[in-house]
């Protein structure tokens, strides 16, 4: 889809809610009416060729008695789904009378096959036709939909000889003009304008990051792509393109299942219906409702590649209580056994559950497989370095870094997001490390490859052009150090936290000791060190030579030596701020008192 079809779609829709909607709903609830009769309209259309074989099937299948009628009647729709009304949707432009469009219109839903009506039930839509009843416009928004100038279907629309007329809106294409369509009502609304979707150009960005690498190594198999956290499935559906993409380059059939799960009734049903347009059923089923961190629809699953794009600085407390509370929870993907600690817990603050989406991506992890499981993942900076030694987040971070599972860290440019114009992140993650990576990680500073937008959205401010994401693949897939790109060791990004003591004294100053000789510790001196896991010698080492040279008679207490990570780009691709010379600085200052004495004249009349 080229942008002008693109723009010509997304105004067309926009402008039957300013037309038909205004002054019965408010701009930011025209989603409520728009949103889902887009789906309906995409539903219907695919339909209407074979409405006569599924009346005719229904007639057949009624004259026999038989009352389990979808799966004959979506074979003759020739679609995952069906409706055995009488209606097409376009046959309800010539109702008159209200109450005649009502039972018509509630009739025409009501023949929707369920997969259908779980999506409607979804979308509250049903709620919404006494209100355009009433005001007298539903007619009005029918008319607007079935208009004969766009195909919202994915089958093109063709002339009496053949030829196309208008090309088809793949779903690709429609998923994007979904997620401008709700990005503009949330604006209206003023609500989070991307809570709900990633930017494209990221979502690209991440499947070649997850893909390119392995590109030699697809086979004619069947694969399976993940997100815990799938809005409305763009990510899915960008990474199945891809993997399609270049399987294909490299002469490979290859079959790819998607599985989701979202907590957002309206997106969730716009990814529902998405899947249900290609054809497949059974893909339909393998997008879940709910919450991923306390009802996880996959339990048992596990898959090949893993996109998330999930909520970051957001409260997860709901979820906790509805697994007992957050002391409570034992679930595996959250509390482990790892470093001789049987409960090892890397449940984070309530206040912030993100890092809960990359554990939960790390459990479904394949482990039996050549390629294993690859994961990319989008977070803010406090993934980094948030929780202190111990903490959640400290845990998870160790928990992954321990299992070499991180491969690279990168840091995207600010802005880039519709919602939040703070810097974000892509972790990407592997139980399968190239020889070279194993034990490393690389971080990519891409801060700087951007290409500015004509004109913001939201605040989203700039873009990565194909040609920036091949550049920040191919930084990933050298794996150099150069200015963008640094790696490291592993254990570089970790330390040991220790508790150094010091003993009580007597009047005399000399230490005091208990009844087995032991010193006793003085809890007003008590004191904590930072020390790097490379470190030479370990902490001997530097209680020698940091510690021991001021205060001969302090210890570590063993007992209470944790160990934290923590990863900071700052430090590694700290870029100093040029100073202003001298002269500059006098300049403005000369320049201040001018302004200054101009202005005392004014007040004093001078």
């Amino acid at each position: 889809m080229n942008a002008h079809q693109h723009n010509q779609i997304v105004n067309f829709i926009w402008n039957i809610a300013d037309d038909c909607l205004r002054d019965v709903y408010t701009r930011g609830k025209y989603r409520d009416v728009i949103l889902p009769m887009t789906v309906i309209r995409r539903l219907d259309a695919v339909l209407e060729n074979s409405k006569d074989a599924v009346l005719a099937m229904k007639a057949t299948l009624d004259e026999a008695g038989i009352t389990k009628q979808t799966p004959a009647l979506c074979n003759a729709a020739g679609q995952a789904f069906c409706n055995s009304s009488p209606f097409c949707l376009k046959d309800l432009t010539s109702r008159t009378k209200a109450q005649q469009l009502k039972a018509d219109f509630i009739a025409y839903l009501d023949g929707f096959s369920e997969n259908v009506q779980e999506i409607l039930d979804k979308f509250k839509f049903r709620n919404q036709i006494d209100t355009m009843i009433e005001a007298d416009i539903l007619g009005a928004v029918i008319e607007k939909f079935v208009e004969p100038s766009i195909n919202l279907s994915p089958l093109p629309v063709l002339n009496d000889d053949g030829s196309e007329r208008l090309p088809a809106l793949d779903n690709h294409s429609m998923g994007i003009i979904f997620e401008e369509l709700i990005r503009r009502f949330n604006e209206e609304n003023n609500e989070e304008a991307g809570e709900h979707f990633t930017p494209r150009d990221v979502v690209n960005l991440m499947a070649d990051l997850i893909f390119v690498p392995i590109a030699d190594k697809i086979k004619d198999a069947t694969y399976s792509c993940y997100d815990g956290a799938s809005g409305t499935g763009g990510m899915l559906t960008v990474a199945e393109a891809r993997l399609q993409e270049l399987a294909a380059k490299q002469e490979k059939k290859v079959s790819i299942h998607l599985f989701g799960q979202e907590v957002n009734p309206e997106t969730y049903a716009i990814t529902k219906a998405d899947l249900l347009l290609k054809g497949d059923g059974e893909q339909a089923e393998h997008i879940a409702f709910g919450s991923t961190l306390s009802v996880d629809a996959f339990p048992s699953s596990r898959f090949d590649f893993m996109l998330s794009n999930p909520p970051y600085g957001k409260s997860w407390k709901v979820d906790a209580e509805k697994m007992g509370g957050k002391k409570e929870i034992l679930d595996p993907r959250f509390v482990t056994t790892h470093g001789g600690d049987s409960e090892f817990s890397m449940i984070p603050r309530v206040s912030d559950g993100q890092m809960l989406f990359l554990l939960n991506n790390i459990s479904k992890m394949k482990h039996n497989t050549e390629l294993g499981s690859r994961i990319a993942e989008v977070h803010n900076g406090s993934s980094l370095f948030t929780g202190d030694v111990g903490q959640g987040e400290s845990n998870a971070r160790r928990f992954m870094i321990e299992n070499d599972y991180v491969e690279a860290i990168i840091a995207l440019p600010e802005k880039m997001f519709y919602n939040t114009g703070i810097g974000t992140f892509i972790w990407i993650l592997s139980n399968r490390k190239p020889e070279e990576r194993r034990g490393k990680i690389q971080l990519i500073d891409a801060t700087s490859l951007k290409s500015p937008l004509r004109k913001n959205l939201g605040e989203k401010n700039c873009e990565l052009t194909e040609v920036l994401r091949q550049r920040i693949v191919e930084l990933y897939t050298a794996f150099e150090e150069n200015e963008y790109s640094k790696i490291f060791d592993s254990k570089g990004f970790g330390y040991w936290k220790i508790t150094v003591l010091q003993p009580q004294r007597d009047e005399s100053g000399q230490p005091l000791k208990d009844k087995k000789g032991r010193m006793k510790p003085d809890k007003g001196l008590t004191d904590t060190e930072q020390v790097p896991l490379l470190y030479p010698g370990g902490i001997n080492a530097f209680m020698e030579k940091e510690v021991l040279p001021f205060t001969p008679d302090a210890w570590v207490d063993e007992g209470k030596t944790l160990i934290g990570y923590e990863l900071s780009f700052t430090k590694y691709f700290y870029k100093p701020v040029q100073l202003r010379t001298l002269e500059e600085i006098s300049a403005d200052l000369r320049r201040l008192e001018e302004e200054s004495k101009g202005l005392l004249d004014d007040i004093l009349g001078e």
